[in-house]
């Protein structure tokens, strides 16, 4: 990418939001585009990133032998009102609803109905059983308290998985399969959470996980032990019955250790039984020919609660101006090197573009910053806002022939000849 194309203008990082500095500096430098409350507009390196967190999602869960489908967002309001979840969605406001001469149709907030619709004629043997489909899309939810832009917002980006079982054990079974993934998903990613026990809620379902991210940013309180890594949502206690619900569902007796933290929801699991099976008539004919209902799992992953997450989490602080940029993860940065040449230098400029050349040639995506009457010094602050990796400096100081390539989260400074540069990368 040529900075020169983007439009992208010196930045000046003014009255920083304290609470998100991190998304706050995508705003002030037009990485990210706020419309309305609760709607954004992602430009071209955030955009990526996104794009890299879901392939890292899709990679995964295929591994985990997951089935990619993809739904409508834009659904008759029949399916919703066969769960008896049409008028709880409409009358709290959270569903947008449209109305035209071919019916009432709305922008789906969540994706049960509509994978139970997909499924249900797909699933009708033990044979086709078990199964989890997934599929990464918008949802929309009418949000009258939005906050901390991407972390809550009306249309947002989700991966959300579905597993079809033909009984209990099964669905347990396909349950820490899809809990395995997670795990494996958020730690290629960079980011450090921490599965806990959390409420149903009104999903339903007997049996749920939230994959949290201790961040002093989260809405969320939690009950947690660092030593024995147990921990759970403090909305479990107001459960009269969250002694036993501990002890049978997860094992846990003693709480008394864990200690509250806030934290930040980037993904839940649930355990749903048959109650969207019921409800929307989902059954499969079991070995003996007989009818039963499917038991139902549900997972999900916020995707750009995920980038704003892996953005704040990513922050660099200058010691005298306080936050000013980022870092992303090596395998998570759409460009792994920044180039800075001296732009009025000829001789500089070519074998910046030369590098930059080599190295799309290879598959290596790359920023360079050929803008005009702009200071190296003002280039390299740019650099931290963009998040790429690592940094080479074309300047009056590098010799001919060596290369000093920074890493920009360690500041470690690595001298290579044209040749180790493009191996290096």
């Amino acid at each position: 990418m040529r900075l020169s194309q983007t439009g992208m203008g010196t930045t000046k990082l003014n009255n920083i939001d304290e609470m998100y500095p991190g998304q706050s500096i995508l705003l002030q430098t037009g990485q990210l585009v706020q419309y309305g409350a609760g709607l954004f507009g992602y430009n071209n390196v955030p955009l990526l990133v996104r794009r890299n967190v879901e392939q890292v999602i899709i990679e995964t869960l295929n591994k985990y032998g997951c089935i990619e489908v993809l739904l409508p967002t834009l659904q008759p309001d029949t399916i919703w009102k066969n769960s008896g979840r049409y008028e709880h969605y409409t009358n709290d406001g959270t569903m947008l609803v449209t109305e035209s001469n071919k019916g009432t149709f709305c922008l789906a907030p969540t994706g049960e109905e509509a994978m139970l619709e997909f499924a249900r004629e797909k699933l009708k043997s033990y044979k086709n059983l078990p199964v989890t489909y997934y599929q990464i899309g918008e949802k929309f939810r009418n949000e009258i308290r939005t906050r901390g832009y991407l972390l809550r917002g009306k249309a947002f980006p989700m991966l959300d998985a579905y597993s079809f079982d033909v009984d209990e054990q099964s669905m347990a079974k396909s349950y820490e399969n899809v809990r395995m993934a997670f795990l494996e998903i958020f730690e290629k990613i960079g980011l450090p959470v921490i599965p806990i026990v959390a409420d149903n809620g009104a999903m339903g379902g007997k049996k749920s996980e939230e994959f949290m991210l201790i961040s002093s940013q989260g809405e969320d309180k939690i009950l947690y032990d660092e030593t024995t890594k147990i921990g759970l949502n403090t909305e479990i206690l107001e459960r009269e019955d969250y002694k036993e619900y501990l002890k049978n569902e997860y094992g846990i007796e003693d709480i008394s250790n864990l200690k509250e933290i806030r934290t930040m929801e980037l993904g839940h699991i649930f355990q749903l039984g048959t109650r969207y099976s019921e409800m929307m008539n989902g059954k499969y004919i079991n070995k003996d020919g007989q009818e039963e209902l499917i038991y139902m799992g549900c997972y999900g992953i916020g995707v750009s609660r995920t980038v704003a997450a892996l953005y704040e989490y990513c922050l660099i602080n200058d010691e005298k101006w306080g936050p000013c940029g980022f870092v992303l993860p090596e395998n998570i940065a759409p460009y792994k090197l920044h180039i800075i040449p001296k732009v009025e230098n000829e001789e500089k400029l070519k074998l910046a573009n030369d590098i930059y050349d080599k190295l799309y040639e290879k598959g290596i995506k790359v920023i360079i910053d050929d803008r005009q009457n702009l200071t190296i010094g003002a280039k390299i602050k740019d650099c931290k806002v963009l998040g790429s990796p690592y940094l080479l400096v074309l300047g009056d100081k590098q010799e001919e022939g060596k290369f000093e390539v920074e890493n920009n989260k360690t500041g470690e400074k690595e001298v290579l000849t044209f040749e180790q540069l493009i191996n290096k990368f």
